[in-house]
């Protein structure tokens, strides 16, 4: 089971069909939408898939379903090593709870800048610029659920006070209160249907003929829109413009892994596919002239691979290097939610920064079980 665009769906067919070449294994992706992608429980996926592509904040919850088979494997460990070496940023250990490999990146991303190339001589670099578009009319933001949570992630991060993973104040009062004014700012200055839409949405509408969108400041990116044809107008890709002093630093890492279901009657073979899958050689080959957005740096650095894509990697790559890896304790799926209604609720009705940031600090320590209770917390 995977995802529900040619990024996410593509490439696994297309890499499926040499795998049945090269073993005579046969492996059928079934696909669903971002949304459930990003919220629908794994253990009832792994219940009816032997392969599945999961995000790390997953891994505490599905590690406490015992729902997923460990990769790291014994007699493996050269192939892992040379997996973890090629990690762009902290995608390999993204995967990696309570000493075990649960997944391996096949496809990294990260909050970057999305940039129309035609009508802008350059990305905007810093968040002054950003709003200085916003108030022509000329920037859309993805604000819903959970991507509202992702900006302001990005925006701490980028201050350099990226939140905690351990319970407590998720983020402190002051900075929390900064990032949530700079948020209601910039939410003020763009279409309202922002609270509605996510990162595919703000892609096809700056990509479509006619458009005056010039520019996505915080957006996962999307390598299907960087190749020319794709859409009728092609995306450019940057590093997020600088709201701090460090550089493209803190943005909230995304991207998939691929996982074995441990209720799998095909569990080696499922495993083998997963290796290989993830390795350098097809990452930079067939996964990514499918159009996958790999997740091993064989492919970002390679100049073919970049050719075909404006230099999407090349030119994010700083970010990825420097993206912060969110909570992945049982619990944070849930927090995720509900932090990002809060925050929406708090854009749409106006409300007081601090009181904001005090429930999404409540919510949090919720998020943790009880001290001497059961369960799969950090």
């Amino acid at each position: 089971m995977t995802w529900s665009h040619p990024r996410g769906y593509d490439p696994m067919v297309a890499c499926s069909a040499l795998w049945k070449q090269r073993t005579g294994v046969t492996v059928e992706w079934d696909k669903r939408s971002l949304q459930d992608f990003e919220s629908f429980p794994v253990e009832e996926l792994a219940r009816a898939y032997d392969l599945i592509v999961i995000d790390h904040p997953h891994v505490g919850q599905i590690t406490a379903e015992n729902c997923l088979a460990p990769l790291d494997v014994v007699g493996r460990e050269a192939e892992r090593a040379a997996l973890a070496a090629g990690s762009v940023g902290r995608s390999y250990p993204s995967y990696n709870w309570q000493g075990r490999q649960w997944a391996f990146p096949i496809d990294t991303a990260s909050q970057v800048q999305a940039w129309r190339p035609d009508m802008l001589s350059a990305a905007p670099a810093n968040w002054s610029d950003v709003l200085d578009l916003a108030r022509q009319g000329r920037v859309l933001l993805p604000l819903r659920p959970p991507h509202s949570l992702m900006v302001f992630y990005t925006l701490a991060g980028n201050f350099g006070r990226p939140a905690a993973e351990e319970p407590g104040d998720h983020v402190s009062p002051e900075m929390g209160s900064r990032v949530f004014e700079m948020m209601r700012e910039i939410a003020a200055l763009v279409d309202p249907a922002c609270l509605g839409m996510d990162p595919i949405d703000i892609l096809e509408q700056m990509a479509r003929s006619g458009s005056r969108i010039a520019c996505a400041p915080l957006v996962y990116g999307y390598v299907s829109y960087a190749i020319a044809g794709f859409r009728p107008n092609r995306l450019a890709f940057a590093d997020i413009p600088a709201a701090g002093h460090a550089g493209p630093v803190g943005s909230a890492l995304g991207g998939t892994g691929i996982a074995v279901s441990a209720f799998s009657k095909a569990k080696q073979a499922a495993i083998d596919f997963a290796y290989w899958i993830a390795s350098g050689e097809v990452q930079r080959g067939p996964y990514a002239s499918a159009g996958g957005q790999p997740g091993h740096a064989a492919a970002w650095d390679d100049a073919v691979v970049n050719a075909a894509t404006g230099n999407f990697y090349m030119d994010t790559r700083a970010t990825l290097e420097g993206a912060w890896v969110r909570p992945r304790h049982d619990g944070y799926m849930t927090f995720q939610q509900a932090a990002s209604d809060r925050i929406n609720l708090g854009l749409t009705e106006k409300h007081d920064a601090g009181r904001v940031v005090a429930d999404l600090n409540r919510l949090f320590v919720e998020s943790f079980p009880a001290p001497g209770a059961a369960g799969g917390g950090s």
